[in-house]
């Protein structure tokens, strides 16, 4: 259902079907704990999160880890911050 990089890869679903008979498949949502940080990235006027993943990540579609390593779902929520948390490469 999701690319192997999305937040929600490995998510569990659930299937539920509507008054009308349509089946609509869910992802359950789970609480993220915040990865540990390797530091701030400054962010200047008008850069965008996508730009800010692909320097560290080297993937623009990742910019869902800076959302979770700065505690937030909603990636707008990062537009007035000045500092941006940057989580650990994985291992």
């Amino acid at each position: 259902m999701f690319n192997p990089n999305s937040r929600y890869y490995n998510s569990p679903t659930d299937t539920v079907t509507l008054a009308d008979g349509t089946s609509v498949s869910l992802v359950r949502f789970t609480a993220r704990s915040s990865p540990a940080l390797m530091g701030y990235h400054q962010r200047l006027t008008g850069q965008r999160l996508d730009l800010i993943a692909n320097f560290y990540f080297k993937d623009p579609t990742t910019f869902w880890k800076l959302c979770d390593a700065n505690g937030t779902i909603v990636p707008d929520t990062l537009a007035s911050r000045d500092l941006i948390g940057i989580p650990r490469k994985e291992r």
